[in-house]
């Protein structure tokens, strides 16, 4: 008998070299193998008489071979066979198949099928069809045993399951059913459900077993419509398992971390004063709402984990700067990662500008500094002369030791793994890290060092996010929003045009120009390449700066640029001595300068929704009117005319984010690995949002139990199917 957990290997018919290519497509176990479902299902329930078939109908054939063979042509070799019932004949062919010339004999009963077509003489035929051998209509039994195996075909008279590929088509569609179905006839008949009873009757849940072997091989009264949407109650139930476990290890790590020791941080006169001072703006109502959730969570003496969401504008940078205030004027330090160069370069100048004058000291550590500038930035960490600290990624490696770490706030946290993460929230004081820091990411709460206090964390991210895919993503944060742009902000005004007017814009560019404002200019690749041909930022930037733009300076950003370089880019364009910007998307985040008010896109149908809407977020961030353009040239896809028509109509960041989800899918709306979430088997966020929540609900139930409903036993076979699945599975951090 096989279990859930038995490696795909010693299933029959597979063995090791069959098993390396199953594992490419991510199946390692019995389990991995029966979640692997249909991307599609045929109905070849009820076989068709050659006589009625219809040209344009997919259908099933049983008939009587009467003759074969192979023909050539200029081409490719054609296979033809003609089958027959009584005087009716049909016609079948396959290309580039010269390996079936011997397979077929007459006299065999076949069952066929496929879309039905007219030849040039209107006869009917089908091409490429699927085939299986019946019997022979000569042999014993004749037809009549040939009708009891069509009956028994995982072919022909059912919904046929239709898998994909996998080792470049070594294994087929055909392959797929003959081993599920052979997996699913072995498997051990007492297999343990993992979802709790009481939680299978809240909603009308099938039995684990029964779910399996109906998703792969459904009944013939089961809706057609409901399968080809995965809507039947075998694939809910499959849908509920990937969802419950999911929240289920997010809803425990949420408690554990309500557990953990934290810094109770003083919100008294001074500390407020001091947050006063450094206020550049009256703040908006948002921004004063979010901070009192801030600061109320930081009083607390569990660690604060909130997620900080707002759109491109918002303000959220300065939230963090009056978070980071409360911590600093405790006696703690600040770290501030932010995931690329150019943004934390950005941070710590503002940062310099707003916290400087008060007197609180900041850093910088990147990965490109000096050796010997690297190792005083951090001496001084480790010493506490240095209060807040930004940097990129450099932030966690094993030579990074704060003295007193106290509060931590991540950038647009979709660019860094979940590992990176936490890494930097395990930083500790220097005197008691030594031996451990970073090491332990993995390792259950109980079986940690001593507990330390652990520092709060305040997570950000301008690409707003939809609810469904936040309670997936960020499941384990409390969530703040910033749903107001600062006053005297407009919104900017999106146009589409095709490349034939680029001499109206750069005309529009220039009168802007001379209107005292700034421009950027996105190119969406930094050098020309034959196998693209799309404009590039390098190529461009000459042709702009000598022949359209001769007058204007006109500068040059991307991420190949040294350190020095950008900086000294940056730092002329936002001092006006750069009218002209042409960049790639190094400058989606974090570039503020209030004075430009026109970007121009080229390709832009090539760019994502959220790419875009960040690239428009750097502009309109003044009392000036900003004006995006969005240049298409060549064919633009139905997909990349959606996203222009959306970015268009609307600034309004979730709903394009909502669009953006939908037009993509979860996998790719950040990218699944950078952001840790799942890769679901079988769920689909955006489709199954009503399960999510039910997922959430349950999960809260059960990490609250054992009690009436569920049992003890119930509980922890849930939990170990949960830590199976996280660090297995969906590739995500093991919890406790």
């Amino acid at each position: 008998m096989l279990e859930a957990s038995t490696p795909v290997q010693y299933v029959k018919g597979i063995g090791p070299r069959l098993a390396e290519i199953l594992a490419a497509k991510g199946i390692a176990t019995v389990d991995d193998l029966l979640h692997y479902l249909p991307f599609r299902y045929e109905d070849r329930l009820n076989p068709r008489s050659v006589a009625e078939l219809r040209a344009g109908e997919m259908a099933t054939v049983i008939a009587e071979v009467r003759n074969s063979g192979l023909f050539r042509t200029r081409r490719m070799p054609i296979f033809q066979l003609t089958v027959g019932q009584g005087r009716n004949k049909l016609k079948c062919l396959w290309f580039n198949a010269a390996y079936l010339e011997d397979r077929f004999k007459a006299g065999q009963m076949l069952a066929l099928y496929g879309k039905v077509e007219e030849d040039r003489d209107g006869q009917l035929q089908i091409m490429q069809p699927q085939v299986e051998i019946l019997g022979d209509i000569n042999e014993e039994g004749g037809a009549d045993e040939a009708e009891k195996k069509a009956a028994a075909s995982l072919e022909i008279g059912r919904i046929v399951p239709i898998y994909e590929s996998a080792g470049q088509g070594k294994l087929t569609p055909r392959w797929f059913r003959r081993i599920i179905r052979r997996t699913l006839e072995n498997l051990n008949p007492d297999l343990p459900d993992p979802i709790p009873a009481a939680v299978r009757a809240h909603l009308s849940l099938v039995p684990v077993r029964e779910a399996l072997w109906k998703a792969h091989w459904p009944e013939a009264g089961e809706s057609f419509t409901d399968l080809q949407s995965s809507r039947t109650p075998a694939h809910i139930r499959m849908i509920f398992d990937e969802l419950f476990f999911i929240e289920l290890g997010l809803e425990l790590k949420r408690r554990e971390q309500k557990a953990q020791t934290g810094i109770a941080f003083q919100l008294n006169d001074a500390v407020r004063q001091a947050i006063k001072k450094i206020l550049p703006f009256h703040p908006t109502t948002a921004q004063k709402r979010v901070l009192k959730e801030i600061a109320t969570d930081m009083q607390t003496p569990s660690p604060m984990r909130r997620l900080l969401q707002g759109d491109v504008g918002s303000g959220k940078t300065i939230v963090a700067f009056q978070a980071a205030i409360i911590a600093i004027e405790n006696g703690y330090q600040v770290a501030l990662m932010a995931p690329t160069e150019i943004l934390a370069q950005q941070h710590y100048f503002s940062a310099r500008q707003i916290l400087e004058r008060a007197g609180y000291r900041i850093v910088l550590l990147t990965g490109s500094l000096e050796q010997d500038r690297k190792r005083d930035v951090r001496r001084h960490i480790a010493q506490g002369n240095a209060q807040l600290i930004i940097g990129t990624h450099a932030l966690i490696q094993d030579k990074v030791e704060f003295e007193n770490l106290g509060l931590v706030v991540v950038d647009e946290q979709h660019r860094f793994g979940v590992m990176q993460r936490l890494k930097l929230m395990r930083k500790e004081g220097a005197a008691t890290a030594r031996n451990h820091v970073g090491t332990y990411a993995l390792v259950r709460p109980s079986e940690r060092p001593s507990p330390m206090p652990e520092p709060d964390v305040l997570v950000m991210t301008a690409t707003p996010i939809p609810r469904t895919l936040a309670l997936t993503l960020y499941g384990d944060l409390d969530l703040s929003v910033l749903d107001e742009l600062p006053p005297g902000r407009t919104p900017v005004v999106t146009r589409a045009l095709p490349d034939e007017r680029a001499p109206e814009v750069w005309d529009f560019v220039r009168r802007q120009i001379a209107a005292g404002h700034q421009a950027y200019v996105v190119y969406p690749v930094i050098e020309e390449n034959e196998e693209r041909e799309l404009k590039a930022a390098e190529q461009m930037h000459r042709q702009l700066r000598e022949k359209i733009f001769p007058s204007l300076h006109v500068g040059l950003l991307h991420g190949r640029l040294d350190a020095g370089e950008k900086e000294r880019v940056m730092r002329e364009f936002q001092q006006g001595k750069i009218e002209i910007l042409v960049a790639t998307t190094v400058i989606e985040v974090g570039v503020d300068v209030s004075n430009a008010t026109v970007m121009v896109i080229e390709h832009a149908d090539r760019f994502g929704l959220a790419q875009l809407h960040q690239l428009r977020g750097r502009i309109g961030r003044g009392a000036a009117k900003s004006y995006c353009v969005l240049m298409r040239g060549g064919k633009v896809s139905e997909e990349g005319e959606r996203r222009l028509d959306a970015m268009v109509r609307t600034n309004d960041g979730f709903q394009i984010a909502e669009l953006d989800l939908e037009l993509r899918g979860p996998g790719e709306f950040f990218g699944t690995k950078q952001a840790g979430i799942p890769s679901f088997r079988v769920a689909n966020i955006i489709r199954d949002r009503q399960l999510l929540e039910a997922a959430k609900r349950e999960a809260a139930l059960v990490i609250s139990g054992p009690n009436a409903e569920i049992s003890k036993e119930e509980v922890d076979r849930a939990l170990r199917e949960m830590r199976s699945r996280w660090a297995l599975t969906y590739g995500l951090v093991e919890v406790g």
